[in-house]
């Protein structure tokens, strides 16, 4: 129970990475608020998380509307009286287009969801956390965060923005007793591709060159577990570290 009377939330957490980081943190004894626009998905995981004999809620949140990230730190404190961890997970892909092709509205799309609205649930929870003198931030980025083709220019650009403020952000609360790291997943089967509207061929081509080197996909419970460790006190001296999980894709890079 390494999570014993912690209260955690979990954003996109109906499906896929946050649907088995939530499910993993009710095992080792977190409440957990379960985030997600698909209300009756993330329903459905907190009464799983219930019927394990944890502790859940809910929580409808469109990520990119300011009211709902922010009124979603509120409702965890309401719910279950503070907060302790906060899981950036939910996020969309873009088409695969290179800037040439990329039009304004699906960049501000993915920006809103991928980057803004991690910006700010982690600026609404900060006070709740220096108030308390300590707090985890685990944001869900993506090997495309430091890689330059694993997606398309929109997707790319709004996880390497995610890598940056997960930094910035270890880096300047690094004396308040905040921790603030990165997962970068490589590629894992979850859903994440009903979020594309049309693929761009030029820049599925390119981007393919380099997921023809990736040793194989992973399974969400591999990336809760990493998750599942940040959130812990077993790393405590974890902070602004961006941790590939990937099966060694990227080390050929």
């Amino acid at each position: 129970m390494k999570l014993e009377g912690k209260v955690a939330v979990v954003t996109g957490a109906a499906s896929g990475m946050g649907k088995a980081i939530a499910e993993l943190y009710g095992k080792n004894g977190a409440k957990v608020i379960v985030s997600d626009i698909n209300i009756d998905g993330a329903e459905q995981v907190a009464a799983g998380i219930l019927g394990n004999g944890g502790t859940a809620a809910a929580v409808k949140t469109d990520i990119a509307k300011q009211g709902d990230a922010e009124g979603l730190i509120d409702e965890a404190v309401n719910t279950f009286g503070t907060l302790d961890i906060l899981v950036n997970n939910a996020g969309i892909m873009d088409n695969f287009e290179p800037v040439g092709d990329i039009e304004d509205a699906l960049w501000e799309k993915v920006f809103a969801v991928n980057t803004t609205g991690v910006m700010r649930t982690m600026r609404k929870a900060v006070p709740v956390f220096l108030e308390k003198g300590k707090g985890v931030i685990i944001n869900i980025a993506s090997t495309g965060g430091f890689s330059g083709a694993h997606a398309g220019a929109a997707y790319g650009a709004s996880k390497h923005a995610v890598v940056g403020l997960t930094k910035n952000t270890a880096f300047m609360y690094a004396n308040e007793g905040i921790r603030c790291n990165a997962i970068a997943p490589g590629a894992v089967e979850t859903n994440i591709g009903a979020s594309m509207t049309g693929i761009n061929q030029f820049g599925m081509s390119r981007a393919g060159l380099t997921h023809g080197l990736s040793p194989r996909t992973g399974q969400p419970v591999e990336i809760a577990e990493a998750a599942l460790f940040l959130a812990s006190d077993e790393s405590s001296f974890v902070n602004g570290v961006v941790m590939p999980v990937d099966g060694g894709w990227t080390s050929a890079f």
